[in-house]
């Protein structure tokens, strides 16, 4: 029973070791390595779009707490920041401060 059991151990180890050895070596093929990096830009892209969805979702939800609509922020003004205007207007200061 014992060398029965220890045969089919080993077998069972050796055709596992064999199988993971050829996927191994398929997986560094042209073919394979062009496969991996297909994957690896498709769960790139899904993530991104789970990313900005979720954005948009909690956008949504700040924007009905606060109870502000698309319209009244499109109405409002917009502050810049000091240095940030176009060319050609003057840089925004404080006073006294030359």
């Amino acid at each position: 029973m014992r060398r029965g059991f220890w045969f089919f151990a080993g077998a069972g180890a050796g055709i596992y070791a064999a199988f993971r050895v050829r996927r191994a070596v398929e997986a560094f093929t042209p073919d394979g390595l062009r496969d991996r990096l297909a994957g690896l830009s498709l769960g790139a892209r899904l993530l991104g779009e789970d990313v900005s969805a979720a954005m948009a979702e909690k956008e949504n939800e700040l924007r009905e707490r606060l109870g502000v609509g698309l319209d009244e922020l499109e109405a409002a003004p917009r502050h810049r920041a000091v240095g940030a205007g176009p060319a050609g207007e003057p840089e925004l200061t404080r006073k006294g401060n030359d």
